[in-house]
């Protein structure tokens, strides 16, 4: 780090909004210096790398030769992540990145293979954890009310907002595969619930509206096998456009003594127990801004809450629904090496 314990940020990468979670921590947080922002697109520097009053690159690598970071914030295209983030850990930077981490298996063990050289953290901001019925959610499971985890069904529609996207989003060399993309933030979730370090997965993909977009799968369907656990995760670009909320994120959580149905859209959360009717549990409304678990756990010389090695396996059982649907459906294992 800096000196007197400052921490130098700068953006690799500035192509979807999430950028917006770390430039709004680093805007509240006096510890942290924007050093330097990059983004190749012109389109998207403007949009999303505007007014800020640090030296903005079109090329990461430029930034790197000619500044000393701490910390990378990789939110660029989601096929060329990979690179960035690879960049910045040889740099000596630790990584906070938007969500997919990367695309495909090769770029994830360039990741993994950095990360495990340079002993820095990468980690992904996976904001589904600090919503609050996923926090009463994980309450209610380590007391014990829903019993052992048994099963998790969830489902993430998205408004696609077409004309608002950007060209790379509706083509797989910019996009990657759905798979890779929209079930993670469950997947991490089943994985963080279960406490699972391997399994299998199938999926299956297809593309409704392919006269609208032939070249970008626009939903996908997953059977996780996570230990013990089994999860179907269904997620889209189907979301009615005139609907009142971006999409209706929902997860339910079926245990041995109890179920509870979170209701992200919605703020809610619905349990019953054996012995307990149906209740609304309370949840703890206070805000968690998305970026915020990571700069705490460096400012306290801590591993980040979503740890490098489980940003590395939820994006590798994503990617591994995405070899699925290339196959047909062809069950693919994952796990720790």
């Amino acid at each position: 780090m800096s000196g007197a314990g400052r921490v130098r940020v700068a953006v690799l990468g500035a192509a979807h909004p999430h950028v917006a979670y770390a430039l709004d921590e680093v805007a509240r947080r006096p510890e942290l210096d924007l050093v330097a922002a990059a983004e190749p697109d012109p389109a998207m520097r403007a949009r999303f790398l505007d007014g800020l009053t640090v030296p903005v690159y079109a090329k990461p690598g430029d930034l790197l030769a000619r500044h000393e970071v701490d910390v990378a914030v990789v939110a660029g295209v989601y096929t060329q992540r990979a690179e960035a983030v690879v960049a910045a850990l040889d740099a000596g930077a630790h990584v906070l990145a938007d969500k997919p981490l990367c695309t495909d298996r090769a770029q994830l063990d360039a990741i993994t293979t950095a990360a495990a050289r340079t002993r820095r953290h990468v980690s992904v901001m996976f904001e589904k954890r600090f919503y609050p019925a996923t926090r009463a959610a994980r309450r209610l499971l380590d007391d014990g009310v829903l019993g052992e985890l048994v099963l998790v069904a969830s489902t993430g529609p998205h408004k696609l907002d077409q004309s608002a996207r950007p060209e790379w989003f509706l083509r797989r060399d910019g996009y990657g595969s759905i798979a890779a993309d929209l079930p993670v933030h469950d997947i991490d979730l089943v994985l963080a619930l279960s406490g699972a370090t391997s399994g299998s997965v199938s999926a299956l993909t297809g593309n409704g509206r392919a006269a609208d977009h032939s070249d970008f799968d626009d939903h996908v369907a997953l059977l996780l096998r996570a230990g013990a656990v089994t999860a179907t995760i269904e997620a889209n670009w189907l979301s009615p456009e005139a609907a009142d909320v971006h999409g209706h994120y929902r997860m339910r959580l079926t245990g041995t003594e109890g179920t509870a149905e979170l209701d992200w859209a919605y703020d809610s959360l619905t349990v019953a127990t054996h012995t307990r009717r149906s209740w609304s549990e309370p949840l703890d409304a206070t805000p968690v801004r998305p970026a915020r678990y990571f700069f705490d756990a460096l400012h306290r010389g801590v591993e980040p809450e979503i740890t490098t090695e489980a940003s590395l396996l939820a994006t590798q059982v994503a990617i591994a629904a995405g070899e699925s649907a290339g196959a047909t459906g062809a069950t693919v294992d994952w796990g720790l090496t």
